[in-house]
């Protein structure tokens, strides 16, 4: 082997097993060496839930098949890390990182997993996250879960992971694979993303089937990938994206998706764009070293073309608060989930999840479960309530209609521009996409991005404009691994 897999690309890694460089069975090697030598060794980052059992066996079949009529295409052999929520067909379970359910097996994969194996994706393990997709209990800290423990942060061990898709951030960032898959309800992508120094897309929901995906949230959900290049999370992008019969809210993308985002990664995006940026929207909680990281990636925005409307706020900002929408929709949402699951699953409801919890309370209950228990005790799990139908519309009209759509159109803007992950709140409502890019370090070595938002379907305008940020600015580095972080 003479290739040197840490931060390589999709691209040169294809191009270094084409050359014979390199096969897939050692590239799973490598990363299960890293794994063992960093995750659970070493650091202790903890990133890694679960190690698939098949992938040097895939690897074999797919270096043979390479071998015999040539890839498939760009994730031939490529290995890939899974949220611990998202079904797989094999002998991994899905847990959402809960020990009620760490013996809950699927039976079969995920739309998701079901595309990328397709693809020809190594599906190497299940990454861990923050427990339930931090929607367990109050005071709970991102990136732990009573069955895989806490992820840390490999820049800064004493800081935050950010959740719930931590173990897919942080493995990415690491280069433990070559990239994962998250998924977001509001900021699970764009949280760990921007603390992990990686690229992050949030999807519009509806691009990516979340079929075979254990549920937060009906309206909000989506799916979406964690890599260390916008070019990555591009071809990641578009292997899962795709309309799926089990999956309503993917119907519109049958007529507004894209089949291949990988075609938006030219040089030049920024130049002419309108970018604005909501100067109102709670930039006063940013520190100065954060500030100063924002305008510095704003002034190179500049240098490359860009029109910046600075400010351009959202009106409904300052009036968006708290909505009960998917504290009442998790319930009827994984309560479904659970009914779908094979014979012989042990656990059907939320309430039996509960009673677990209740059962092994030095196990499962480290930080409580008050979240679960108000889903279960305080909503019907039918969606009459008055306060969830009043909360859905206002979150539409305040987030979509009055917000993000009237910013837009007043502004005659291709995208608004947040620091970190700052407009997750938003746009979670509005289901609206989102691309987070690396734009610094603070000087406690702690990463810090740049989101570009936009309307529903806008990925591609969001990927050009991030690819061209990205190539002009070439901020990332890789996490050193050494004890005296």
């Amino acid at each position: 082997m003479s290739f040197e897999v840490i931060e390589a690309t999709i691209t040169s890694m294809q191009a270094a097993l084409a050359a014979g460089k390199i096969t897939s069975r050692e590239l799973v090697l490598i990363y299960l060496d890293r794994i063992a030598t960093h995750d659970k060794n070493g650091l202790t980052i903890n990133s890694v839930l679960s190690i698939n059992p098949d992938a040097i066996f895939i690897a074999d079949a797919l270096d043979s098949e390479r071998a015999a009529q040539g890839m498939r295409g760009p994730l031939h052999g490529i290995p890939i890390l899974l949220k611990d929520n998202i079904n797989s067909g094999d002998q991994m379970c899905t847990s959402a990182g809960s020990l009620a359910l760490a013996g809950s097996y699927a039976g079969e994969d995920a739309t998701v997993v079901q595309r990328l194996r397709e693809a020809g994706a190594i599906i190497l393990g299940k990454a861990n996250m923050t427990e339930f997709a931090n929607f367990m209990t109050d005071g709970m800290p991102s990136g732990y879960s009573s069955r895989g423990g806490q992820v840390l942060n490999p820049y800064n061990i004493s800081k935050p992971t950010g959740g719930s898709s931590a173990g897919s951030g942080a493995a990415v960032a690491c280069n433990f694979c070559m990239a994962s898959i998250g998924t977001e309800t509001s900021g699970s992508i764009l949280n760990p993303a921007n603390l992990s120094s990686t690229v992050g897309i949030k999807p519009t929901v509806g691009l990516v089937s979340r079929s075979g995906v254990l549920p937060l949230s009906t309206s909000q959900d989506t799916v979406g990938p964690i890599a260390r290049t916008v070019t990555d999370a591009a071809i990641v992008l578009t292997a899962i994206a795709g309309y799926d019969a089990e999956d309503v809210a993917t119907g519109a993308m049958k007529w507004k998706g894209q089949s291949d985002y990988t075609k938006y990664l030219v040089r030049g995006g920024l130049k002419g764009a309108r970018i604005g940026i909501p100067r109102d929207y709670y930039f006063e909680e940013l520190t100065d070293e954060q500030h100063a990281i924002f305008n510095a990636a704003v002034e190179a925005m500049k240098e490359r073309g860009a029109m910046i409307v600075d400010a351009a706020d959202i009106k409904t900002a300052r009036r968006i608060g708290y909505s009960s929408v998917v504290l009442n929709e998790f319930k009827s949402a994984i309560n479904a989930y659970l009914s779908k699951l094979p014979a012989g699953a042990k656990l059907r409801t939320l309430k039996e999840i509960i009673a677990f919890n209740n059962e092994h309370p030095i196990e499962a209950l480290r930080y409580g479960q008050t979240t679960l228990l108000a889903a279960e005790t305080t909503t019907s799990g039918t969606m009459t309530e008055t306060a969830y139908l009043r909360d859905r519309a206002n979150d539409l009209q305040l987030c979509k209609i009055e917000g993000i759509d009237a910013t837009l159109a007043e502004h005659q803007l291709d995208a608004l521009l947040f620091p970190a992950d700052f407009g997750a709140r938003i746009t979670s409502r509005a289901g609206y996409p989102s691309v987070i890019v690396p734009a610094g370090y603070t000087s406690e070595g702690v990463p810090f991005g740049v989101t570009f938002a936009g309307a529903a379907y806008s990925e591609p305008a969001l990927i050009q404009l991030a690819y061209d940020y990205e190539q002009s600015s070439l901020v990332r580095k890789p996490p050193s691994l050494k004890s005296y972080l």
